[in-house]
């Protein structure tokens, strides 16, 4: 038996992306008709059709790792919320609140490594043990307070110890699980697959918190604990219980360095820009978190006003995920590009809001945005970039999309506290869309360097 091997994307009109490989899978002896790992049965040398959004979570593979990381990245945001609410009972100190946060976030900053073990491991492995440790973190958690209660704490800096060691877990396993999205899927489906990959973090990040609070009220911080813990526990046996394509051994990498793989982004500029416009859309899309409480307050509004401008933001997301199929013959450059102005000029029309109904309005194009801009950057990123590097680069991903996330919730905190909500909006919209005119689509979609070929091999 062997596996059905790799073969070359060819560039859409008007859309120049560099050739990718294409998933393995198992075919017969000479004569029998091929399967893919779907189990379908094709003849001749030219594979299925792309497949859309419902039989790609159909998909015996790709489905049970969509909602196995649902749950989990569900699983890391209940944990987020409570060991906040833990620690702001604990000591009544919003500082110590944000020790929390760095704690968990600080790891991030090292995804390089785990990267760069993603290329030349097992990445399913990897990811099973980042989510065993996060798993366990929330566990012990879980336990201890089950058994001597908050009082039994020696204060916060257990809460916040352990929300290092689940972020840990969480930088050990990411860069694995964005590396092994092209192996789960067909030439053609790539972008369908990263935009349905976005909607985990989306969904989580909406309803999470929300979650997480609600059974901590309800339940207690131990059943909230042990939610996270379960969830994360229950997607790491879905990810050992799954059979991943085998890896190609010609696909190791001969320098696995850190280096080497920084050396692939110096070299083409095009990788470069895409790793900005990633960055510029982690910025863009915090103020939906960070900025709509005091939003709420300048309106005279309270919590439910929060509630429906991140519900609003989240459901532009959504929408723009079920239309990503119907944009399939836009360059995805130009939905790069496109998805920075309606992120950034949405961000600058809320605060030109005169009530809150426009501002709804305006949120919900910037998540229509985000979606767009994600899974443009991440498909070209994704499709641009050899297996023998593809951890290391995805880890950057990593880096410069969720790593932002303590920066641009800083940066919009202070001018907020500074000037106020409007001007912090209006700052953030404008870098978004000056980003955007860095980020033209001619220059997303240059051709790659012939030396750089030459690097990543």
């Amino acid at each position: 038996m062997v596996l059905w091997r790799a073969r070359a994307v060819e560039p859409r009109s008007g859309d120049a992306r560099a050739a990718v490989p294409d998933r393995e899978t198992e075919s017969g002896a000479d004569g029998e008709p091929a399967t893919d790992p779907t189990g379908e049965v094709f003849t001749g040398h030219t594979p299925p059709d792309p497949r859309g959004m419902v039989r790609l979570l159909a998909d015996p593979v790709f489905g049970p790792f969509f909602f196995g990381k649902l749950l989990s990245t569900t699983g890391i945001w209940i944990h987020n919320i409570m060991a906040a609410i833990l620690v702001l009972e604990l000591t009544h100190s919003p500082f110590a609140v944000g020790l929390v946060t760095a704690a968990q976030f600080i790891p991030q900053f090292f995804a390089p490594i785990s990267g760069a073990w993603a290329d030349r491991g097992d990445i399913g492995r990897q990811l099973i043990l980042g989510r065993v440790i996060a798993g366990t973190g929330s566990g012990a958690l879980a336990i201890w307070l089950a058994i001597a209660g908050a009082d039994g704490l020696p204060g916060a800096w257990p809460v916040i110890a352990i929300g290092f060691y689940v972020g840990i877990g969480f930088v050990i396993g990411a860069p694995a699980m964005q590396a092994m999205i092209p192996s789960m899927v067909r030439a053609g489906e790539l972008p369908t697959a990263i935009a349905l990959n976005t909607v985990p973090f989306t969904a989580a990040r909406a309803a999470g918190p929300a979650l997480g609070a609600l059974v901590a009220t309800s339940a207690g911080p131990a059943v909230a604990f042990g939610i996270a813990a379960a969830a994360n526990l229950s997607f790491a046996l879905v990810i050992l219980l799954l059979r991943f394509p085998r890896r190609d051994p010609a696909s190791r990498p001969k320098d696995p360095s850190i280096r080497a793989g920084l050396a692939v982004v110096r070299r083409d500029r095009a990788l470069l820009l895409l790793l900005v416009g990633i960055t510029a859309v982690g910025f863009g899309g915090d103020p939906a978190i960070t900025l709509t409480p005091p939003l709420s307050q300048e309106f005279g509004a309270g919590a439910t006003l929060v509630g429906v401008f991140a519900s609003a933001f989240g459901i532009g997301a959504a929408a723009t995920v079920v239309v990503m199929r119907a944009l399939r013959r836009v360059p995805l450059p130009v939905l790069a590009t496109t998805g920075l102005w309606f992120l950034g000029g949405g961000g600058i029309a809320v605060a030109l809001s005169p009530g809150p109904a426009m501002a709804v309005v305006m949120f919900g194009l910037s998540g229509a945005g985000l979606t767009l801009s994600v899974t443009a950057f991440s498909t070209l990123l994704q499709e641009r970039v050899a297996d023998e590097v593809r951890g290391r680069i995805m880890a950057l991903w990593l880096v410069a999309f969720i790593g932002s996330r303590p920066l641009a919730a800083a940066l919009d905190g202070a001018l907020a506290d500074l000037f106020n909500t409007r001007v912090a909006l209006t700052v953030v919209g404008v870098l978004v869309l000056a980003t955007a005119l860095v980020c033209r689509p001619s220059r997303l979609g240059a051709a790659k360097v012939p030396e750089l070929a030459a690097v990543q091999t």
